[in-house]
């Protein structure tokens, strides 16, 4: 799982960050999966390593302009490329019909199936290695959050120890490879347990954007192994926080702390903070870091490859960021 950033502004891009639009990238299945869709997203695409045949669902969090000014445009193209057979789109209320109007108006025809689902808290989306869940938000309009939670996966198993212990191939491999206790014909009882490496771990990651502080977030991000969550303002521009409804650079570090997360990318900055300004975005990572230390600054084509962890592994991990977070 691999996460690239390809708008990480508020608002209106800037010289070096466009708006907002992630990308998770699933090579295992040779798909990609698009979290927002602000204007200009299929350029950075192109301008990426990632390929725009993959592209097969995308999930908006909310109307506005920064966040769903690209989508028409990236449809139509994925249709002039010719090789794209279904995309499905999650979103709020009258996505649907915003994208209609959008064809509609523009004589727009795709020549493939598009699915829009209308999304309610809950799972919007589940396979039999991934669930997509959703929350609300707290935002000027009707907002989402989005959690994609890996299932987990036995541990390798070891043929070569099956081997050596004789037990034949074929049908009692799969079903000591799934954990299961199996009676040979010989009398013997054997544990898949024994034979297993520890269990692989799904990873966890969370989206939260556009939003201020709130539980839904909290929610949401529980243990991700990856929290990416807008930090549009300096804490010291709180007060157009809470005006505006959106979140300071403390408010996502807080949300990050309250649901014990491994990692904290933030986003969605405000060109305000542009450098040789009073306040500059390495202000911003620098509350955050006071508050929850595991936070880096999303910028524009940044990738962050998910780590996998086993079972032990992730169970020293926490213990460790107990010790740092309190």
């Amino acid at each position: 799982m691999q996460i690239t950033f390809l708008g990480t502004s508020s608002g209106v891009p800037t010289r070096s960050r466009n708006v907002s639009s992630v990308a998770l990238r699933l090579p295992q299945r040779a798909e990609v999966w698009l979290f927002d869709c602000g204007e200009g997203t299929q350029h950075q695409i192109l301008r990426s390593e990632l390929k725009i045949s993959q592209l097969s669902r995308i999930f908006i969090t909310h109307l506005h302009g920064d966040h769903i000014f690209g989508l028409m445009g990236l449809l139509a193209t994925c249709g002039l490329a010719g090789n794209t057979k279904r995309i499905d789109i999650y979103g709020p209320p009258k996505l649907d019909e915003y994208l209609r109007a959008c064809g509609r108006y523009s004589s727009t025809h795709l020549a493939y199936n598009i699915q829009v689902h209308t999304v309610q808290p809950g799972v919007v989306y589940e396979d039999n290695e991934f669930t997509v869940t959703c929350e609300r938000l707290e935002h000027r309009i009707t907002t989402f959050g989005y959690r994609v939670a890996e299932k987990d996966r036995p541990g390798r198993f070891d043929v070569e120890k099956a081997k050596a212990l004789a037990i034949p191939p074929g049908r009692i491999y799969g079903q000591l490879k799934r954990g299961e206790t199996v009676t040979l014909l010989d009398g013997r009882t054997i544990h898949g347990a024994d034979l297993c490496g520890l269990p692989e771990i799904g990873r966890k990651i969370a989206y939260c954007t556009d939003t201020i502080y709130c539980d839904g977030a909290v929610h949401l991000a529980q243990n991700a192994d990856v929290l990416i969550h807008e930090a549009t303002f300096s804490h010291q521009d709180a007060e157009l926080a809470f005006q505006r409804l959106h979140s300071t650079s403390t408010m996502a570090a807080q949300v990050a702390l309250a649901a014990q997360v491994k990692q904290l990318i933030m986003t969605h900055f405000s060109p305000r903070y542009a450098p040789g300004n009073v306040i500059e975005l390495k202000d911003l990572l620098q509350e955050a870091q006071a508050i929850f230390p595991n936070t880096q600054m999303a910028y524009d084509f940044m990738t962050y490859e998910v780590p996998r962890r086993r079972e032990a592994e992730l169970a020293k991990t926490s213990g460790q960021n107990e010790m740092v977070n309190y």
